[in-house]
């Protein structure tokens, strides 16, 4: 008989693997902060950001749980449970934003590159893409092994990250907070950001096979918002030093590591942006070599997942040289944002839970 899983595969691991589909792009640069909390002022953004938080919870623990009724091991399984026949419209709205985030994720990996190292934007985004195809490429157990060991290092330098700021820029901070600023917006902001990121829930779905019981699903999924949005509220918190003149900037985290003064922190950080970007990406692409794998006869081997990552990070990369990461981030993710809440969201809060409901009673009868 095999051994049960442990307890940090069952109620951890998912919360880092949302954690590291919500992370990449503008989230690990700090472009995305910077465009939907720092309008509501530096104390409404940190409730924009709590928000995020109460959000993603909520929606990742119902998510979890209907999976697991339902036995949904990806994204096609779980819309069929419940939209039934319209379970096309997540399709559509699914590939609508992985073509949109990893334009966004190569943009930033260019934007990196040319920071650090003066090289052209095509040599980064390129860096990124064949990254994305080695781990792609080895299946389910490379992309969990990326969760754990790529959340352990980011973590560590959030955490080194929040100490410098606080030393050098505790006052500024702290200033910020209680400027009088006007909070406004805050609500909007964080429903906006939190609309299109929930996505992460059903991107994340082939890690919910350790799952044992429907409390696994609960607690996993609730623990999910405060492992993905703490680094969030830390970074936002360390930005307001800089308020607002940070909000110009395309790189806000290079902006405030040339402030700190340490040229080693800056490649480190920056590292770890890019090991973020590397971790969103492969979650994302993955989800759709689960979701081919499901429908046929056998799990499909290393040639189809490299030529499916191929195709889809070539159309990204197209569309993030034509656009560039501060206009992707602006004009593509709110239109995203009222997609994903109108298959997904909605339907969970009101479909999903009436089925629940009745599987509940169904069982109990």
């Amino acid at each position: 008989m095999s051994a049960s899983p442990s307890l940090f595969r069952r109620l951890i691991l998912p919360g880092l693997a949302f954690k590291a589909v919500v992370i990449g792009g503008g989230y690990a640069t700090g472009r995305e902060l910077v465009e939907y909390f720092m309008p509501s002022g530096p104390v409404g953004g940190l409730l924009g950001l709590f928000l995020v938080m109460g959000i993603w919870s909520a929606v990742c623990a119902l998510t979890f749980v209907f999976a697991h009724a339902t036995r949904s091991g990806n994204y096609l399984s779980f819309f069929k449970a419940l939209l039934g026949p319209f379970w096309p419209l997540f399709e559509i709205a699914y590939l609508l934003f992985l073509f949109l985030i990893l334009a966004v994720f190569g943009a930033a990996a260019g934007e990196i590159g040319a920071a650090l190292f003066g090289l052209p934007n095509l040599v980064g985004s390129a860096a990124l893409a064949l990254s994305i195809l080695v781990f792609t490429a080895l299946g389910q157990e490379s992309v969990e092994g990326l969760f754990k060991y790529a959340s352990l290092f980011l973590y560590l330098v959030y955490l080194v990250f929040v100490v410098l700021c606080f030393t050098q820029f505790g006052g500024d901070i702290l200033a910020g907070l209680d400027a009088g600023i006007p909070v406004t917006g805050w609500v909007s902001g964080g429903i906006t950001y939190a609309g299109y990121n929930v996505i992460g829930a059903v991107v994340i779905l082939p890690v919910l096979r350790h799952l044992t019981s429907r409390r696994d699903a609960v607690i996993a999924g609730t623990l999910a918002g405060p492992l993905a949005a703490l680094p969030a509220i830390v970074f936002f918190t360390c930005m307001i030093a800089f308020y607002p003149e940070i909000s110009g900037a395309a790189l806000p985290s290079n902006y405030i590591l040339e402030r700190l003064g340490s040229p080693v922190f800056q490649m480190a950080f920056q590292f770890m942006v890019f090991v973020a970007l590397v971790e969103t990406s492969v979650s994302a692409v993955h989800a759709v070599n689960e979701r081919i794998s499901a429908v046929r006869p056998r799990a499909i081997g290393i040639r189809t997942r490299l030529a499916v990552t191929s195709v889809i990070l070539l159309a990204a990369m197209v569309v993030a040289d034509r656009f560039g990461l501060i206009a992707l981030i602006a004009n593509g993710y709110r239109m995203l944002a009222f997609a994903i809440i109108a298959v997904f969201v909605l339907p969970l809060l009101t479909l999903g839970v009436w089925k629940l409901m009745r599987m509940r009673k169904e069982a109990d009868a």
